[in-house]
């Protein structure tokens, strides 16, 4: 074989070389069309807002093969819904070509609850969206920090720091709605335990200031001794308070003596 090679002249093996290369390369071409699938394409379904089932028949009928490219939750759109098509609904692409979908979880992915509490409610919003939740029911209470988140609620129950809810769950807050216009009498604390008293308390729209209880283990059944503002001045008149401010108290163990002369409530003006 190199023996023929040789023995020509070598302008013949260069024009044999140029015509091999010629051949090759028109053979490449016309082989194009069958390799591609040149002039042979269809349109892509529209899937988009369908379930991942009713999607998978429609693409496998047109001739297209469906992977599943990604997953996200969405709380507005059912599960296993269409969210994303890759190539897009109505585009014209070459037969069994793939197309990709991102579908919505079927089960929502547990987020961690922040602590919102002492937030304004903007704040708040901005923090329950950034963790992946949603502002609920808003409820006031009476307390001088106006707007301001005093409690966080799921179903109905507190929620602390750290807690694993679905992500999209609603969060209700309690918020603050400042002091109130209504002005009445400075309850009498002392005498009562720290839990009777935060129930009337509650009831009459005040709060709980500072609150000490040195060395007391058991603080619901602990006696209020001392509070903040008193009941009467100085002129044994009453002093008067409004709905959202707060009283200051001191526990002690042992109940303690009553005055029986402050015990006694001097008359209640009219306008009471």
């Amino acid at each position: 074989m190199f023996k023929f090679i040789t023995t020509r002249p070598l302008w013949v093996n260069i024009l044999a070389g140029i015509a091999l290369m010629v051949i090759i390369f028109f053979l490449f071409v016309l082989s194009l069309q069958w390799l591609t699938n040149h002039n042979e394409s269809s349109t892509v379904p529209y899937v988009m807002g369908k379930s991942y089932d009713e999607a998978e028949k429609i693409l496998n009928k047109a001739g297209f093969e469906v992977v599943i490219q990604d997953s996200v939750y969405t709380d507005t759109t059912k599960p296993l819904t269409v969210l994303k098509q890759v190539p897009e609904g109505d585009e014209l692409v070459k037969n069994n070509r793939t197309v990709y979908l991102t579908i919505n979880r079927a089960v929502a992915p547990p987020v961690e609850m922040p602590n919102i509490v002492g937030y304004s409610f903007r704040s708040a919003e901005m923090a329950l969206k950034t963790a992946g939740l949603k502002v609920g029911d808003t409820i006031f209470k009476p307390d001088f920090a106006r707007n301001s988140v005093l409690e966080q609620l799921f179903n109905g129950t507190a929620i602390k720091q750290g807690t694993k809810i679905p992500m999209g769950s609603r969060i209700d807050l309690v918020l603050g709605n400042g002091i109130g216009d209504r002005e009445f009498i400075v309850p009498q604390l002392i005498g009562k335990t720290y839990c009777d008293a935060l129930a009337e308390l509650e009831a009459n729209g005040l709060g709980l200031g500072v609150v000490i209880a040195d060395g007391i283990s058991d603080t619901c059944n602990a006696y209020i001794y001392w509070q903040s503002p008193e009941r009467y001045d100085e002129d044994k008149k009453f002093r008067r308070i409004r709905s959202g401010q707060l009283m200051d108290i001191k526990l002690q163990t042992e109940r303690p003596a009553i005055d029986s002369a402050k015990a006694i409530m001097p008359p209640v003006p009219a306008d009471e």
